[in-house]
């Protein structure tokens, strides 16, 4: 007899065990899944090139739902289906319009949510964050008769907003605390180059600086102040100043959590019968909001749930591969260093590319591409294998050279 799954949690994640899942041991499960958007799944990471028009809904679709049915998936979707309960000791999943669904095993995949920052007078229309293809539709919605938009973040989200909006004909102006841009994955130099390159498209920054009161008429946004003093037009405000894990559900079941679901490597949580994964969970103190660690979490947990009883998650080095407004960026590791790393610097403002390489011990530590990143492949193989490079340290920088075995 069918054991039951229920998966809460319709996105990148949970889908990805499931379909992993279905490919290792099909008959295992009758299987139940509870997602709070109308639709499949779909590559939130393609939500962009939808923005700027480059992509439909249709087209970034991973399952449709007749993929559900293919399979013998029960989907329950759409807002009205959001799961608000889950009884532990009867085994149940409650939504909020009351469909119930009894379960062996659960899989919890709530994703995260925008980090959307406490400005004084946000509470108007036009205020915004950019995690689903709702805040798309809006955001289309609103280039087609607004003018000004402001995003809050200059990370990788934030530019990407900022692109797809330009692109929809909107004057557009970033605002970012930190002095740089992508301050998490490229060091001051690279971010130079970014920003003069995304100035040179018509997009505007405002760096070292935040915004401190949202200021409406008729309740919809009109201007922001920032940290300066200085006012800007503002038709709509995107926050793009990351996320946090969705961990709501998981702290009302009463799991074990912090700043995630805190899993095992098994990714089970507190509770032996429910697994985690994806952008809601903690594992060894760790957070995730990149796609490669969660669709390797979702592997072992699909591993783990067919019976794969040894299958065990590690947190793997990642890479950060960026295609910010079709620049090619690629950053890894510790790319600032310290007091005993020596750094290898190119750079050539002709071509617009600049490359540093941050070694210990004649072993890389961390790197920076910008402009040019199609060696990224053979450096990534030398870090991940901390292969000493004495020999080819003089030419290291300027492209690969294979090693005598």
């Amino acid at each position: 007899m069918k054991q039951k799954l229920v998966v809460i949690g319709n996105g990148m994640a949970g889908m990805r065990a499931v379909d992993e899942l279905i490919q290792l041991a099909a008959e295992k499960y009758d299987i139940t899944v509870f997602g709070s958007e109308p639709h499949g799944n779909y590559n939130r990471i393609m939500l962009t090139p939808v923005l700027f028009g480059a992509k439909s809904l249709s087209d970034i679709m991973i399952h449709d739902l007749a993929w559900y049915q293919r399979n013998n998936i029960s989907l329950h979707c759409g807002a009205d289906k959001t799961v608000v309960a889950v009884d532990r000791v009867n085994r149940r999943v409650i939504s909020q319009d009351g469909t119930v669904a009894e379960y062996d095993k659960l899989l919890i995949a709530t994703g995260s949510l925008p980090l959307m920052l406490d400005i004084r007078g946000r509470e108007v229309e036009g205020v915004m964050g950019f995690r689903d293809i709702a805040d798309v539709e809006t955001m289309i919605e609103k280039s087609q008769t607004k003018q000004h938009a402001v995003i809050l973040g200059g990370g990788l989200l934030g530019l990407e907003a900022a692109n797809g909006l330009m692109q929809r004909g909107m004057q557009v102006t970033v605002v970012n605390r930190a002095g740089h841009l992508l301050n998490r994955q490229l060091d001051v130099q690279a971010a130079g180059f970014l920003k003069r390159e995304l100035e040179s498209k018509g997009i505007e920054f405002r760096l070292g600086v935040t915004i401190t009161e949202v200021i409406s008429a008729n309740q919809h946004i009109c201007k922001v102040r920032l940290s300066d003093n200085t006012l800007l037009e503002a038709d709509i405000l995107v926050m793009a100043t990351g996320i946090q894990p969705n961990i709501r559900l998981g702290m009302e079941m009463g799991l074990a959590c912090e700043h995630g679901i805190i899993v095992n490597d098994h990714l089970q949580t507190s509770d032996h019968r429910i697994y985690a994964i994806g952008e809601c969970v903690q594992h060894r103190g760790e957070v995730f909001g990149l796609v490669a660690p969660v669709y390797e979490q979702a592997k072992i947990c699909a591993q783990q749930l067919a019976g794969q009883a040894s299958a065990a998650y590690q947190t793997l080095l990642a890479a950060t591969m960026l295609k910010v407004t079709g620049i090619d960026l690629f950053s890894v590791g510790d790319f600032e260093g310290d007091a005993d790393c020596q750094q290898q610097v190119l750079v050539d403002h002709v071509l617009g590319v600049y490359r540093k390489i941050v070694l210990k011990n004649n072993i890389i530590v961390g790197m920076i591409m910008y402009g040019d990143t199609s060696d990224s492949a053979w450096y990534l193989r030398l870090i991940k294998n901390n292969i000493n490079v004495t020999a080819i340290r003089d030419k290291l920088i300027f492209q690969p050279i294979e090693l005598a075995a």
